[in-house]
C-alpha cells in the first residue's frame, strides 16, 4: 500500500478501493505462492492504459465550453474491457480508478468472459437542455469511438448516463464507423437495447439479499427496508423489495432523505419515477406530497430497518452510520452503490458477522446484463424480459455461491472476502497463463 500510494498520489479512493481488496487477497497469495511470486496482484492494481482527453463543445448561448475526459482500461485478462461510463462533476481520474478496479473484480463475478474499465467526464448533465448534452455527448464520441469496439472495450451508463445519454453516444459512433454494432450497452430498445437493463443492478441487489438471508432460513417478506438514492439503482430496489414484500420506508437525493413510515407502495414508487426521471424534481418534493417527514442534508441510516440498501454514491456510509444501524438491529445490507461503506463501516459490520453483501458482489446485476446485451446484439436477436431476468437471477445466485464457496467461516460467510478472492482467482489464472504480458 505505501507503494501504490507513492505510484498514485492523492488518489483516495483508488487507495480505498485497493486496500479493501488488498487485506483479502494478500493473505490468499500467501497461502498460493505462484500469485505472489508473479506478483498479480501489483499488476492488477496498474491499469492497463488511461486514456485522457478533451471535449470541446457548445452551450444553448453560443459559448465554446471545454471539459475533461477519461477512459480507464483496467485488465482485459478475461475479456474485452467492461464498464460505464460517468458524467459528474466529481469525476476525477482517482475516482475512475476505483470504479474500474472494482470492476474487474466484478465482472469476473458474473461468470461472463468481460475484462474491466470505467469513464466518464466531469461535464454535469443537470440543467443542460437536452440540445446540450447531445452535442456534449457527440463530442465525446469523436474522441472515445478510436479507442472502444465491441471486441475491445464496450462502454454502458453509469452516474448522470442514461439511455438520452447512451443515444447520442451510439447515433454518433455508428455514424463515425458506418457499421451498427453491439459497442456500447444500455441502448434503447428500438436499436439494441436489453429488456431489465434498467432495472438490473437494483434487481440484482435484492435478489443478492434473498440469497444470503437463505443461508440463514429466512426470506424479505415482512422486513422493513432503508434505501438510499433514487435514481435507477435506489428505485428499482425498492420496486423488487415490494414485490417480494416488504416494506421500504426511505428514499434520498443529495438534499437529503424522505421517510415514510407506511411504506413506498408500487403507486408511490411511480410517483417518485416520474419526480426523478421526467421532472427531475427533489425527493423533498416527494415528502411534501405524500406527508411525510424530510430531513435535509441527512443520510438515512439513523432508522431502525432490518435490511439496508446503499444504492446512491461512494462512501455514503460512514463507520458511524454502521455503528447506529447496528445499534437499530440491522441484520443484513447489500452494497447496490460502488463501495458505498466506508473502511471503518466495512469492518465494523464484519464484526458484527451480520449478512453483508460487498458491491463487488451484489450490485454486479447492471453489468450482468450489459453482458447479455452484449450476447444479444451478437446473436442480432431480443431475448424476452421473463428470459433476461431468468438468468440475471441465476447470475446473483452463481455469485453467491462463489463467496460462499471462498467466505465460509466457521459457520458464518465473510462475503467480502469470498467475493474478493473469487473474483481474484479467475483474473488471476488467466494473467498467469499469459506470461509476462
Amino acid at each position: 500500500m505505501r507503494g501504490l500510494r507513492r505510484r498514485n498520489p492523492g488518489e483516495y479512493e483508488f487507495h480505498q478501493a485497493v486496500q479493501e481488496v488488498a487485506e483479502w487477497i494478500i493473505p490468499f497469495c500467501h497461502e498460493n505462492q505462484q500469485y505472489r511470486k508473479e506478483q498479480i496482484l501489483e499488476r492488477m492494481t496498474e491499469p492497463d492504459r488511461v486514456v485522457i482527453f478533451r471535449v470541446t463543445w457548445e452551450d444553448r448561448h453560443g459559448n465554446f465550453r471545454a471539459n475533461r475526459a477519461w477512459r480507464v482500461q483496467f485488465n482485459n485478462a478475461i475479456g474485452p474491457y467492461k464498464g460505464g461510463l460517468r458524467f459528474h462533476p466529481s469525476v476525477t481520474l482517482s475516482v475512475l480508478k476505483f470504479l474500474g478496479f472494482e470492476q474487474v473484480f466484478k465482472n469476473s463475478l458474473t461468470t461472463l468472459p468481460m475484462g474491466g474499465a470505467k469513464g466518464g467526464s466531469n461535464f454535469n448533465p443537470k440543467g443542460k437542455t437536452d440540445r446540450e448534452v447531445m452535442r456534449y455527448c457527440h463530442s465525446l464520441m469523436v474522441e472515445l469511438a478510436r479507442h472502444i469496439g465491441e471486441d475491445t472495450d464496450v462502454p454502458a451508463g453509469d452516474i448522470g448516463v442514461g439511455t438520452r445519454e447512451i443515444s447520442y453516444m451510439f447515433g454518433m459512433y455508428k455514424r463515425l464507423a458506418n457499421r451498427f454494432s453491439g459497442i456500447l450497452t444500455g441502448k434503447g430498445l428500438a436499436f439494441g437495447g436489453s429488456l431489465v437493463r434498467t432495472e438490473a443492478t437494483g434487481y440484482g441487489s435484492v435478489y443478492f439479499m434473498r440469497e444470503m438471508l437463505a443461508t440463514r432460513g429466512d426470506g424479505i417478506e415482512g422486513k422493513t427496508a432503508v434505501v438510499s438514492g433514487s435514481g435507477n439503482v435506489a428505485t428499482y430496489t425498492i420496486e423488487k423489495l415490494v414485490e417480494l414484500g416488504a416494506k421500504v420506508v426511505t428514499a434520498s437525493d443529495s438534499g437529503g432523505f424522505a421517510y415514510d413510515p407506511d411504506g413506498i407502495d408500487l403507486e408511490k414508487l411511480e410517483w417518485l419515477k416520474d419526480l426523478k426521471f421526467v421532472r427531475r424534481g427533489r425527493i423533498r418534493e416527494y415528502a411534501e406530497h405524500f406527508g411525510c417527514e424530510f430531513h435535509k442534508q441527512r443520510p438515512p441510516w439513523s432508522v431502525p430497518c432490518d435490511l439496508a440498501f446503499p444504492s446512491a454514491t461512494q462512501n455514503e456510509l460512514s463507520g458511524e452510520d454502521a455503528k447506529t444501524l447496528l445499534e437499530n438491529g440491522l441484520i443484513g445490507i447489500c452494497e447496490g452503490a460502488n463501495m458505498p461503506t466506508d473502511l471503518e463501516g466495512v469492518h465494523r459490520f464484519l464484526k458484527a458477522r451480520i449478512l453483508f453483501g460487498p458491491a463487488k458482489a451484489a450490485n454486479a446485476g447492471g453489468v450482468a446484463v450489459s453482458g447479455l446485451e452484449q450476447s444479444q446484439n451478437a446473436l442480432r436477436m431480443n431475448w424476452p424480459r421473463a428470459e433476461v431476468n431468468k438468468r440475471l437471477e441465476g447470475i446473483m445466485g452463481e455469485i453467491h455461491r462463489k463467496c460462499v464457496e471462498y467466505g465460509e467461516d466457521g459457520g458464518w460467510i465473510n462475503y467480502v472476502r469470498g467475493a474478493n478472492i473469487a473474483g481474484f482467482v479467475k483474473v488471476a489464472d488467466a494473467m498467469l497463463a499469459y506470461g509476462a504480458v
